[in-house]
């Protein structure tokens, strides 16, 4: 193990695979590189529950599909995103979208976020299914060192799919981004590092497994 000469602390390598645009594939889901024919698509599944009235969710509104892909693939070009348009592998159809953000390659950390999901689509193997997809490739394939995610303080919902993962509550950062109404938000922050990985990618493939035993190959 190296340790850093300043600190006495586990040095940390960068991410060692460059971010690229790469489909991840597995539970009944599909992660495609977004890209800007992907629009129609999310507007469909947003228009699922009309997403875009949750002041907490970040599902384009109406009309600013084009406007949303292009912003989040200069994130990609910028080096910090790298956003997927998610399909339910069987019929192909988009149902949402999620992305790594605010990667930080020097010290092998990143984010998973801006995900949502078509009402119909929430509370099904999905969201598992597509945070095991991520997290299996950022640890496995990118050697991230920390995943972490952030969520409003009011959007419990979306606090308990995030436990349900296994990650740990970092803390909340208060008064820390506007929302789209407006109104000032309190952000509840969690991650999941490398030594907890191997335990977390158990209890997630069990949980998988059910889906496995009612969709045979």
């Amino acid at each position: 193990m190296t340790l850093s000469s300043e600190t006495g602390q586990p040095a940390v390598a960068p991410l060692t695979t460059p971010i690229h645009p790469i489909q991840l594939e597995g539970f009944g889901v599909i992660l495609q590189p977004m890209r800007l024919a992907h629009a129609e698509g999310l507007k469909n599944a947003a228009s699922d529950g009309e997403l875009w009235n949750l002041v907490y969710t970040s599902a384009p509104e109406p009309g600013k599909e084009t406007a949303y892909i292009e912003a989040a693939l200069k994130g990609q070009q910028d080096g910090h995103m790298l956003p997927f348009t998610v399909l339910d592998a069987k019929t192909k159809k988009v149902i949402g979208t999620t992305r790594y953000h605010d990667i930080v390659t020097d010290i092998a950390r990143l984010e998973i976020g801006y995900t949502w999901y078509a009402k119909s689509w929430q509370r099904t193997h999905v969201n598992t299914a597509c945070k095991y997809l991520l997290l299996f490739y950022a640890f496995q394939s990118l050697q991230a060192n920390v995943v972490g995610w952030r969520t409003d303080i009011i959007n419990h919902t979306s606090q308990k799919a995030i436990e349900r993962l296994g990650a740990k509550k970092d803390g909340v950062l208060r008064g820390h981004a506007r929302r789209r109404d407006g109104s000032i938000r309190d952000t509840v922050m969690y991650s999941i590092t490398r030594e907890e990985w191997p335990a977390i990618k158990k209890a997630l493939k069990e949980k998988l497994a059910a889906f496995n035993n009612h969709n045979p190959a």
